[in-house]
């Protein structure tokens, strides 16, 4: 009997089971994950300030010791207006064949157990949960994504297209100036952009993502993606190690049942709709469910108000943010007020990268008249 099974070793999961060890050091934790580790994951790699928080309260900030801070932000709108700044804290871009590899090996150094296995069945009963009818655990995290085995066991449907993302992500060499992270926006089918973000090694990530509901092919869905890259950044024709993927948007998340299994990170679609981070929601969702999971009583009931406290007002304002950006005269207003006014810009990259909410300099330096009449209102969407 397990205190806490864990479905899915990424960050999310592996989140959890550093949480669930850290509040109850001896608790016994299992990590299942159908792949060995390290393995590759289709991603931007870039983790922001806010990422590194969560690592430090889960005792685990030592997976970056060896990365390069990356300092420098650009954004390029539709239009072509550009705005820069030096991040107040440095982001870093770290591969998830790394990035996940060294949180598992630190879930396992704390004390959980990994398995690899392809969880088939769940069976909820009154004081635990039988998973493939051999693994009996006190509370589960699913953590396996929102098209993973969990949310299907639990009846939750499949997310709508019109609230999922598809990426295509690749490397290519690139040592020309000093280490950034570029965002070029597309002004079709928004919200899409093109990215490179520069490891400070010689290499960046780099790709394009949009809305599935407006790709036009899905059959060829890579290439096209591929090839909407390659319009706006020419410096990714040569991009390899090509893989794309899905993000399920938190403009349709599923409600947190209560009981004894736990959503967490893009199990529960927590991807933010503005830029389509996700590593600190992951990372923070699996700290919270896993401090959940033991600590007795209703634990489905405590991390639902426990992720509402701490993200649901952020996501309120992220969702009618994604809403109002998809007129390119806001959008537009947003990037020149970010090169005008540093607490504008700061206020974007806390909504898009953070927990931030959409302030009154944001409002102001936008100069949207709609958003300063519904401030009040927002708290209470």
């Amino acid at each position: 009997m397990y205190d806490l099974a864990v479905i899915g070793a990424g960050p999310a999961g592996s989140a959890a089971a550093l949480a669930a060890l850290r509040s109850r050091p001896g608790a016994k934790v299992l990590l299942l994950d159908r792949s060995s580790f390290p393995r590759d994951k289709s991603c931007g790699d870039g983790i922001a300030p806010h990422a590194l928080d969560e690592l430090a309260r889960l005792g685990a900030a030592q997976v970056f010791e060896d990365r390069v801070p990356i300092r420098s932000l650009r954004l390029v709108s539709p239009r072509g207006t550009v705005a820069g700044r030096r991040l107040l804290r440095p982001d870093y871009v770290v591969p998830r064949l790394v990035f996940d590899a060294r949180l598992v090996e630190a879930a396992v150094a704390r004390g959980a157990e990994l398995r690899r296995q392809s969880v088939r069945t769940l069976e909820l009963r009154p004081d635990r949960v039988v998973i493939d009818d051999d693994v009996q655990a006190r509370v589960v995290v699913g953590a396996d994504g929102a098209n993973g085995v969990v949310r299907r066991l639990l009846g939750i449907p499949k997310q709508d297209p019109s609230t999922v993302a598809v990426a295509v992500r690749g490397y290519i060499p690139w040592e020309t100036g000093d280490p950034e992270q570029l965002i070029v926006m597309d002004g079709r089918d928004w919200p899409a952009y093109a990215w490179r973000f520069d490891a400070g090694d010689g290499t960046s990530n780099v790709g394009f993502g949009m809305l599935l509901s407006h790709l036009q092919d899905l059959q060829h869905g890579k290439s096209q993606l591929h090839d909407r890259m390659v319009e706006l950044l020419p410096e990714a024709a040569g991009a390899t190690g090509l893989r794309s993927h899905h993000l399920p948007l938190s403009t349709s998340r599923p409600v947190q049942p209560s009981g004894r299994v736990l959503l967490a990170g893009d199990a529960a679609s927590l991807i933010n709709p503005l830029t389509g981070e996700g590593i600190f929601y992951a990372l923070l969702s699996g700290r919270l469910a896993g401090t959940a999971a033991v600590g007795g009583g209703d634990v489905g009931s405590a991390y639902r108000a426990r992720l509402e406290q701490e993200l649901g007002q952020h996501l309120r304002h992220t969702s009618l943010l994604a809403r109002l950006t998809q007129s390119g005269r806001v959008l537009e207003g947003g990037v020149r007020a970010a090169r005008r006014d540093p607490a504008a810009m700061d206020a974007l990259i806390e909504v898009g990268l953070g927990r931030g909410l959409i302030t009154a300099p944001l409002v102001k330096a936008m100069g949207v008249e709609l958003l300063r009449k519904r401030t009040t209102r927002w708290g209470h969407a």
